[in-house]
């Protein structure tokens, strides 16, 4: 399943964008019974999977996994 949808999403976003996609969604039931809240399943799916299929078109990554800097040799004398 990495494979089709690599993780590039920080735990913080995700979070956010779950109660995001939640605070749109309610919005179909409760306060101007809008069907725009649907949208809000768009930030609830990519939050739940951790992928965002944009931020992997753009290159972007907010992940910290995979994001390992290279170890330079020591320098000795």
């Amino acid at each position: 399943m990495s494979a089709i949808f690599p993780r590039n999403e920080h735990n913080i976003e995700r979070v956010i964008r779950v109660a995001a996609g939640v605070a749109l969604l309610s919005l179909v039931w409760i306060g101007p019974q809008t069907p725009w809240g649907w949208v809000g399943l768009v930030p609830l799916v990519t939050g739940l999977v951790g992928s965002c299929p944009l931020y992997r078109l753009l290159g972007i990554s907010t992940c910290s996994i995979g994001k390992r800097t290279a170890q330079q040799p020591p320098t000795g004398t």
